[in-house]
């Protein structure tokens, strides 16, 4: 999988001031629908609220990927948020949130759904990668960052 499949620059954003789990899924909706003239925001947040419902897409240590499914999306998409300070979302390990990748699939990827969700959250688990976005201070960095991870090759048996 190449990660600049789902993500531009234009939907990555450093620094953002939010104080609520509703308002981080607002924005990342926001953010779903730049570029995509066949969808809009609002759609977009009542896939990914409606979703949360179902559980917490909070991972833990500082990290959340919510995620939905829409029939007018023709393609996978991502957007990534880096929170000035964390927020509440219900995470397994209860800790604030500060690192947020929404992503957003067509109804019919069931399969690609999943794979793509093993992809960020093995990205994710990545520590050291973590915390090079936690240091990051521009848009742009963050973009390069995510889009040079590389997954790490399994040890050979």
């Amino acid at each position: 999988m190449i990660i600049t499949d789902l993500i531009t620059r234009e939907r990555i954003v450093c620094n953002i001031d939010v104080t609520s789990k509703k308002r981080v899924i607002e924005v990342t909706s926001e953010l779903l629908a730049t570029g995509q003239a066949d969808l809009n925001a609002r759609t977009i947040f009542d896939s990914l609220f409606s979703r949360e419902r179902f559980g917490s897409t909070g991972l833990g240590h500082g990290i959340a990927l919510p995620h939905g499914r829409l029939n007018q999306s023709q393609q996978a998409i991502g957007a990534f948020i880096k929170l000035r300070k964390g927020v509440d979302f219900g995470a397994i390990d209860n800790q604030p949130v500060d690192l947020v990748f929404g992503l957003l699939v067509p109804d019919h990827y069931t399969d690609e759904h999943l794979k793509i969700l093993q992809y960020l959250a093995e990205m994710f688990s990545d520590r050291a990668f973590c915390q090079q976005l936690r240091a990051a201070d521009a848009d742009q960095m963050l973009y390069e960052r995510i889009s040079q991870w590389q997954p790490t090759p399994l040890a050979a048996l």
